[in-house]
């Protein structure tokens, strides 16, 4: 029996690593370079740079849908990762804020619902393949 990952998945994960990893250099860079006192705040000013680099790499890269309009797709993928960044930081103030818990597993624990939540909702509803039309 052998386990068959799809490439959409595979590139998904390797998409979502690179997208993390400039969403937790924006946190750290708010966090210490900056010296913002809240993680959820910080975190909040972070995201945005984080979801930018997921668009993009989304759209060209894991999913691969150029056939539909990119701001109809941007507005999309916008409205989703705008309530995936509103529950990530109000995790990460909850986490790091108010029980005084280490803000990088916060957010290790928040990126786990929003790689669960991004890859369903991108597929789904924001990457979603045209309807087939049909032809007389």
């Amino acid at each position: 029996m052998s386990l068959r990952v799809s490439p959409q998945l595979v590139r998904y994960v390797v998409n979502g690593v690179i997208a993390t990893a400039v969403h937790y250099a924006a946190l750290r860079f708010c966090l210490e370079v900056l010296q913002m006192n809240s993680a959820g705040l910080a975190n909040m000013l972070a995201a945005p740079v984080g979801i930018a680099t997921s668009f993009l790499g989304s759209r060209y890269y894991v999913f691969q849908r150029r056939d539909t309009s990119i701001v109809q797709q941007a507005v999309r993928f916008l409205g989703l990762y705008a309530a995936i960044a509103l529950l990530h930081g109000a995790l990460l103030y909850a986490w790091t804020d108010l029980l005084q818990l280490n803000y990088s597993i916060g957010f290790l624990i928040a990126v786990g619902m929003q790689v669960v939540l991004g890859y369903l909702a991108g597929k789904y509803l924001v990457f979603r393949p045209l309807p087939a039309k049909d032809t007389p």
